[in-house]
């Protein structure tokens, strides 16, 4: 939404388009400043910019293969006070789904009645 705004600007300002897009425009304002200064994001996203390169690192190192835990844990080992959750939002591949396929069901037919064994 911020980059269709940065396209049409020039064209039609930022007020025409923030009253048809669902945005103010002082929050596109206030995104477009922090992009300028990062000193203007909160604590949060500049320690999170700061570490993300490093966890990726780790990730990278160790082939891609490391998980949340394994990731958090080498962080650790290399004195970096981050917490498993942090670790986990920010290494590259959280980004990816979760979703497992759901193992096919076998469901077995009843045997109809006239091939059936006879009660005797």
């Amino acid at each position: 939404m911020f980059a269709f705004i940065d396209d049409n600007r020039e064209l039609h300002g930022v007020e025409p388009i923030c009253k048809v897009l669902p945005i103010a425009p002082s929050t596109y304002r206030k995104h477009v400043a922090q992009r300028r200064d990062p000193l203007r994001l909160s604590a949060r996203a500049r320690r999170d910019l700061a570490l993300k390169p490093k966890i990726a690192r780790v990730f990278a190192e160790n082939f891609a293969v490391y998980g949340v835990r394994k990731v958090w844990r080498q962080m650790r080992r290399e004195g970096f006070a981050i917490a498993r959750c942090t670790a986990e939002r920010l290494r590259p591949s959280s980004r990816r789904s979760t979703y497992a396929p759901m193992m096919s069901r076998v469901v077995t037919s009843p045997t109809p009645l006239a091939n059936a064994p006879s009660a005797a």
